[in-house]
């Protein structure tokens, strides 16, 4: 179900300076759904926000993720306010068999959180996590050609912009265009994301 590269081990929380990485868990869905029906988290690639049965498929589909792979994105729950802030973390490209298998680092974040540098902070978290814990010899990151802001993070964690590529139509949407970044294990342990 979930093509990816074998993993070392599972992933588990995580805690960085500003954000709490955990699991998803069914319980989450009463906030998510705030979250996820402001236009701005999901412009890209959908331009619109999410419904409360979108979110809730969104949570089972990150739920069988951890189960089936071992990892998924985590809920990222800002520390000083206890507030959900968003999502970050490693998942499984599945519509794009261009990269699979591969493994790709993203995050999507209540606008309210926006500026702060969390997605660097999530990222970097996850970064580590995947060449640590789950043994990854490479990690991708996809986002839209129009999304600058996801673009400046991955320059930030020290990713290289490899080549524009297709991202494939979905249910959601049509086809969009998308930046293919990648960062190695040896490029991320050099320092390439200090």
């Amino acid at each position: 179900m979930f093509q990816h590269p074998p993993i070392r081990a599972p992933l588990g929380d995580v805690t960085t300076e500003r954000l709490e990485l955990r699991r998803f868990a069914e319980t989450d869905l009463d906030e998510l759904v705030v979250v996820f029906a402001q236009p701005e988290v999901w412009r890209f690639p959908y331009g619109r926000g999410f419904t409360p049965a979108e979110t809730a498929d969104f949570l089972a589909t990150q739920i069988a993720a951890w189960d089936g792979s071992g990892f998924s994105c985590w809920l990222a729950r800002e520390r000083a306010s206890g507030r959900i802030a968003g999502y970050v973390g490693l998942s499984v490209p599945a519509s794009l068999a261009a990269v699979l298998p591969a493994v790709e680092v993203g995050w999507r974040f209540d606008p309210r959180f926006w500026g702060q540098g969390l997605a660097t902070e999530g990222a970097r978290a996850a970064l580590r996590e995947g060449f640590e814990t789950l043994g990854l010899d490479e990690i991708c990151s996809l986002p839209q050609v129009d999304n600058t802001a996801s673009s400046r993070v991955c320059e930030r964690l020290g990713m290289r912009r490899t080549r524009e590529i297709p991202l494939p139509a979905t249910e959601r949407r049509g086809e969009v265009r998308g930046l293919l970044y990648e960062i190695t294990r040896a490029e991320w342990a050099a320092g390439a994301a200090p």
